[in-house]
């Protein structure tokens, strides 16, 4: 019998996407960006840092409004949402690619402010804020990009903010985060655990 057979694992048919037949974790931003004569948001979660210095990338099809607007303008946002703000995030999805609106109407009913350094919106209440200049934009993965950009500024809550001699998990607890399960579930994180490093690894 092979180890896989042991393991009791599914094959899964790579001809066609994967990624609905189960679950992942990852975060979920809010990118915004300037658009026309107005703004818009759109919620993103396939985002994560470039490495470790300040760079930040999240994946973006040409179909949609927000990777033309980046390639115009050459900078966005990216608000990191709370988990009681789910519903604010969904909302800004709509409408989606396909549809013929310059801007959405939906962002003037969103709780948002104006980005300090950029031409562009943050919304209202969430945990951290980064402003971002465009590094390059990476085509080719099927229809969907890569867009990269350089964090130039960012702002982070105060009960959000790590201290050297904080209680991380009291933190967490006190100020949880969201996560997306694609496709289709969130969750609340509030308990966590110290990760145990092997020893000497940094």
């Amino acid at each position: 019998m092979s180890q896989f057979k042991e393991e009791n694992l599914v094959a899964l048919d790579t001809k066609l996407p994967i990624w609905n037949q189960f679950y992942t974790v990852a975060p979920l931003a809010v990118i915004g960006t300037k658009e026309s004569s107005g703004y818009d948001l759109a919620p993103k979660h396939m985002v994560t840092p470039i490495g470790r210095d300040n760079y930040f990338g999240f994946v973006c099809t040409p179909h949609h409004g927000t990777y033309h607007n980046i390639e115009k303008e050459k900078v966005f946002t990216v608000s990191f949402p709370r988990p009681d703000q789910v519903v604010l995030a969904s909302l800004a999805a709509s409408p989606r690619c396909g549809e013929e609106v310059k801007t959405k109407p939906i962002v003037a009913g969103l709780p948002t402010f104006k980005s300090e350094n950029i031409d562009a919106l943050f919304v209202k209440n969430a945990y951290l804020y980064l402003e971002c200049k465009l590094v390059k934009i990476i085509d080719g993965f099927g229809e969907f990009s890569l867009i990269t950009g350089k964090i130039t500024s960012a702002f982070v809550s105060n009960d959000s903010l790590r201290i050297s001699d904080g209680d991380d998990q009291q933190m967490i607890y006190q100020a949880p985060m969201l996560a997306y399960l694609p496709y289709g579930r969130f969750a609340e994180i509030k308990n966590t655990l110290t990760f145990p490093y092997p020893e000497g690894m940094e």
